[in-house]
């Protein structure tokens, strides 16, 4: 057991901080552990009472002594904890490798092994038919819970979450259940299991019906401290919208309350927190936008987004359409006007292209006769609405038109309606993941399109007490009355104005022979927004100048756009439409913002 052992010797003990003095010599009382830890717990620590020095007189104070002692009880009792574990400190690290093939975090992978043909199982395809199997899952965690020897986790991948079960156990050790216990949200985890049913069905999970029993796991990527919550970001907008309610009543019952410190107030201040809690605004969401699309909500709305590119693109390769890439960098503004980005171009200006417009006429006019493109459009409006970006994508097409424009407006009408047909019957489960989070009313459109000319859309208006002329351009008020006018007479919310006035639309518009006050132009709505904007093309060379010219448009800055109007030119029209737009109508998503993966506007270029 401990002994204690008295040794005399010489001890330097300095005279002053700079000359030691050699002269005395200390006697100095050493206790010594043993390395026999059951006899040192069985002993306890040493009752000896405080050394003396030659002068007889103690050589600690009993503060010092008394401190002495407990450190020495402290390692005596660390020393027969590791003895009943299996060890020191090494030891026990030497233990805890030997689980190492059961859990731990994985080295970062540099491809430096060739590939073992690994199977991974979706999450979304976990099912009854697989109980009994051993399965691998590659996914995040979305929560976590440990409790004694279980740990539970939801495991998420895109749309689909699961219940796996940690269970200390005879292949399951302790240490692996607190290691899962503590691994942080959001990491990337490699999961090993069997497919077992449990009893009852998960409740809080997709695939409901099974869950993992987990036998081994192995951290692929440690998420750090995360700044905003997946769980927060995904929070319906309903319960928001209820939670505010609330909010806003418990702050107002607060005020009325003369004594802060008494316990109703503290408890009303405690609700309030709790109810602010877990509301992520829109700047922190774009700012760690990374994170923000990691919700099922964003998920399903970018896989709509291509989804509505895809259908864009089905149809109108379906109908004898070519794909084109148009230039981004131009040499003169494509629309006309200072809504453009100007860009140092080696010794001169160039601009960020504002359509592909100019572009596709002059295709049409190298017999290409149908085509269309999907592809970046600028936009330099300093405008902080809802609805505009400064860049966004644009589906655009343009074509030949045999006898009247009206040709377009059909091919138009057919790409509207099979977009709308092909969400709704191809992507259920993404339109449910966005029902959840963002609730709305599917969109009502009706075959053939409902069709409305300016003059029409004018008197609506003027009944509902707007002041307007008869050549006055619709203001954004006006536009969303339009459309609850629309829905409230005829039931829709897809509609199309056809015959705007010539004094509201570019200069290209053709204008109609029999009233030059109107053009042969067009726009679609959705909820009472503009989501396309066309017309038929002037395609006669002197006209297009003439045109130019009223516009103030200098004929040299556009020389070789009109040039291509010189040698023989086809009849012929088209439209643009703006993906986010049309997505943010369609869902009845409140901002453009939504439906953009990473926004940009007047005050936002990153991330």
């Amino acid at each position: 057991g401990p002994q204690s052992v008295t040794l005399s010797f010489s001890v330097s003990k300095p005279a002053s901080a700079k000359r030691p003095d050699r002269s005395k010599a200390h006697s100095v009382r050493l206790f010594l552990v043993m390395s026999d830890p059951q006899a040192a717990q069985r002993q306890g620590p040493s009752r000896d009472p405080i050394p003396l020095g030659e002068d007889g007189k103690p050589m600690y104070t009993k503060k010092v002594w008394n401190k002495m002692q407990k450190k020495l009880k402290k390692e005596q009792a660390t020393a027969a904890r590791a003895a009943s574990q299996g060890g020191s400190g090494p030891q026990k690290q030497a233990a805890a490798a030997d689980y190492t093939h059961l859990f731990g975090d994985k080295p970062v992978n540099r491809s430096q092994k060739p590939a073992s043909g690994l199977v991974l199982t979706r999450v979304e395809e976990l099912d009854l038919s697989l109980v009994g199997k051993e399965v691998t899952v590659r996914c995040r965690v979305e929560s976590r819970r440990g409790k004694g020897n279980l740990c539970f986790l939801v495991l998420r991948q895109q749309y689909s979450t699961a219940q796996a079960v940690v269970s200390k156990s005879g292949t399951v050790p302790k240490p692996m259940v607190t290691f899962c216990s503590k691994i942080s949200l959001e990491s990337i985890v490699d999961v090993i299991a069997q497919v077992v049913a449990p009893e009852n069905p998960v409740e809080s999970v997709t695939q409901s019906a099974v869950e993992l029993a987990v036998k081994k796991l192995f951290v692929v990527s440690r998420a750090q401290e995360l700044p905003i919550q997946v769980t927060d970001c995904a929070r319906s907008e309903t319960v928001i919208a209820t939670q505010k309610k609330e909010l806003a009543e418990v702050r107002a019952k607060l005020a009325t309350i003369a004594d802060p410190e008494s316990a109703e107030a503290k408890a009303l201040e405690e609700s309030a927190r709790r109810l602010a809690l877990g509301h992520v605004g829109q700047k922190l969401r774009l700012d760690n936008r990374f994170i923000d699309l990691r919700t099922p909500a964003n998920r399903a709305i970018f896989r709509l987004q291509s989804g509505v590119c895809t259908l864009f693109r089905e149809f109108l390769l379906q109908n004898r359409f070519t794909e084109i890439h148009s230039p981004k960098m131009i040499g003169v503004a494509s629309e006309g006007g200072s809504e453009v980005f100007a860009v140092e171009y080696f010794d001169r200006k160039a601009y960020l292209a504002q359509s592909p417009q100019l572009y596709k006429q002059m295709a049409i006019m190298a017999d290409f006769e149908r085509v269309f493109e999907i592809g970046p459009v600028f936009r330099a409006e300093n405008a902080h609405t809802h609805r505009h970006l400064t860049e966004f994508n644009g589906l655009d097409l343009e074509m030949e038109i045999k006898e009247h424009y009206h040709e377009v407006l059909d091919m138009l009408e057919g790409v509207f309606l099979y977009i709308f047909d092909g969400l709704n019957e191809r992507f259920a489960p993404e339109l449910a993941a966005v029902n959840a989070q963002f609730p709305f009313e599917p969109l009502v459109y009706q075959k053939p399109s409902l069709r409305l000319k300016w003059p029409e859309i004018v008197s609506l208006l003027r009944g509902a007490g707007v002041e307007m002329g008869d050549l006055d351009d619709m203001d954004t008020p006006s536009e969303k009355l339009l459309g609850k006018l629309v829905k409230a007479k005829y039931g829709v919310d897809f509609y199309l104005v056809d015959e705007f006035p010539t004094n509201i639309r570019p200069f290209y518009t053709m204008i109609k022979e029999e009233d030059p006050n109107y053009t042969n132009s067009y726009d679609f709505f959705v909820r009472g927004e503009e989501i396309c904007s066309g017309a038929q093309r002037i395609h006669d060379y002197d006209m297009l100048c003439e045109r130019a010219k009223a516009h103030e448009i200098p004929l040299e800055s556009i020389a070789g756009y009109l040039d291509s109007f010189k040698y023989g030119a086809p009849m012929h029209g088209g439209g643009g439409v703006g993906m986010e737009r049309i997505l943010m109508l369609f869902l009845g998503l409140r901002n453009i913002r939504r439906t953009s993966l990473f926004p940009r506007d007047p005050n936002r270029l990153s991330p």
